[in-house]
């Protein structure tokens, strides 16, 4: 099978489709046959050793010292179940899946072998294996900053990078948890993330959210570009301030799955996808997610 290999922290360049052994599932495992994975901002943060200064140290020590030690990255995907280990009672071959590996990595590879507790559960019917592909991470993200945030329904939340993979998730998100959203974005994204159910709609290059006057009692930063001491100025009081950057990897569950399955089920949200890519020009994803522009989810077509 093919699966791409990051050999060294680095440019886009370091990463190399290899050959390699299928992976045979053990007595509780499934096979996956992967049809789509997607790079994430995380992917392009390990590939690039991207880590704030005081982090450096604890993150050689925990990803590997000079290339991560598991060299495959990926951290979402979706396929359809080729074999099950003897022990396996929650899935049989032909099921169609949805996955996140999380920090385990190993999502970009035509296989993948998960044990059936793992953060694994039947693919949304209503949706391709690319949307599916395209929805886990930044859907799972949110859920767990919203959740640090305590959010309830009637608050008033902003999302500042709404138009990326944790921000459109969020959107969709926090309406569905009755919220009044506003978002933040860049102009060319103004009216598509209206699109996505924000109420109202900031272009960062034109207005400073924290002098409009309004005051939020959840800011959540879904790209890492602002700060609580900026934001401070713009949250009600007792307010939260929560962001992808610096707070802690975000805590999945396979409710979580389960959640943002019924979710998409009913229309309620959905995966985006700005680009897709074939597997041998992951590179070129990576080169395109690093710019910073992309609209919810870059993809990566396996098959």
């Amino acid at each position: 099978m093919k699966a791409v290999f990051c050999t060294k922290y680095g440019a886009p360049e370091v990463l190399q489709v290899k050959e390699v052994n299928k992976p045979a599932p053990q007595d509780d495992e499934i096979l996956i046959k992967v049809y789509a994975t997607s790079v994430t901002s995380g992917d392009c943060r390990v590939r690039g050793f991207k880590s704030p200064f005081l982090y450096r140290l604890p993150m050689r020590l925990f990803l590997g010292i000079t290339r991560p030690r598991q060299p495959i990255l990926g951290v979402e995907l979706a396929g359809e179940v080729e074999a099950v280990g003897k022990h396996v009672t929650k899935f049989n071959i032909g099921d169609t899946v949805y996955a996140f590996t999380g920090m385990r990595f190993g999502a970009h590879a035509q296989y993948v072998c998960l044990s059936e507790m793992d953060l694994v559960t039947h693919k949304p019917a209503n949706i391709s294996y690319e949307e599916a592909a395209a929805v886990l991470f930044g859907g799972s993200t949110a859920l767990h900053f919203f959740r640090k945030g305590h959010l309830q329904s009637g608050q008033k939340v902003l999302i500042y990078g709404a138009s990326g993979a944790v921000g459109t998730s969020a959107v969709q998100l926090a309406k569905h948890f009755g919220a009044e959203v506003t978002a933040v974005c860049s102009t060319s994204n103004v009216e598509w993330v209206r699109v996505l159910g924000a109420d109202y709609v900031i272009d960062y290059a034109l207005q400073d959210f924290t002098k409009t006057g309004e005051r939020y009692d959840i800011i959540l930063d879904a790209v890492g570009k602002t700060s609580k001491t900026h934001a401070r100025k713009a949250l009600a009081p007792n307010g939260k301030f929560v962001s992808v950057e610096g707070q802690g990897v975000a805590r999945v569950r396979v409710e979580d799955l389960l959640f943002l399955k019924e979710l998409i089920e009913d229309g309620e949200l959905k995966g985006v996808v700005d680009r897709s890519y074939p597997l041998e020009q992951i590179a070129e994803a990576h080169r395109y997610v690093d710019q910073g522009h992309k609209k919810g989810n870059v993809v990566i077509a396996m098959q």
